[in-house]
């Protein structure tokens, strides 16, 4: 049964889990942060099916790049949220190294920014991870550690780009367009 597609367009909080295979309590939370698009009926929170659909698992091919970022700095999620809505990019934000991994494993991203340093699972586990799902996908790495051990493992898998905490929006618009984003020359 959980593994049926509904095919109503509402979802309670427990068919969205089950749906995006995350654990209940991340649904909640990112119902809460409005990461997820959902509305109140009668005091209980029901998730629109088919704008999860397109603005968060993209299952319409509509040309906007997907970004994940990875972070559990609440200051620095907001930051990445404004920015990337701006520059025109759809984003999915996420503050544990589980979270990561399960966002991975169920939809592809055109770019992603990972910290190292995250309360569950370190980030060069992460990018094991995410290279092993995806060789293609870009990493930038946001940290305020740039000489660990973790960083030494990552450039293990070749070259790549580093920014240094605390970050500053123009670094990020910098760093976009380096990686050949366009709609990044607006923000």
């Amino acid at each position: 049964m959980a593994s049926q597609q509904p095919s109503h367009n509402l979802l309670t909080v427990k068919e969205t889990a089950e749906y995006l295979r995350i654990p209940l309590p991340t649904v909640y939370y990112l119902v809460q942060r409005g990461q997820l698009p959902a509305i109140q009926i009668g005091g209980r929170w029901r998730i629109k099916k088919e704008s999860l659909d397109r603005d968060v698992l993209h299952t319409e091919d509509h040309g906007q790049p997907t970004v994940l970022v990875v972070d559990d700095d609440t200051g620095l999620q907001e930051m990445f949220k404004v920015f990337l809505k701006k520059s025109g990019f759809s984003r999915l934000i996420v503050g544990t190294g589980k979270e990561a991994i399960a966002a991975i494993n169920k939809q592809k991203f055109d770019l992603c920014f990972l910290d190292l340093v995250l309360p569950d699972i370190n980030g060069d586990e992460i990018y094991e991870h995410a290279k092993k799902v995806d060789p293609d996908l870009p990493i930038v790495i946001i940290t305020g550690y740039p000489n660990s051990e973790m960083l030494d493992n990552i450039l293990k898998f070749g070259p790549v780009t580093v920014l240094k905490k605390p970050l500053k929006v123009e670094e990020l618009g910098k760093t976009l367009r380096m990686l050949g984003h366009k709609m990044a020359e607006a923000a």
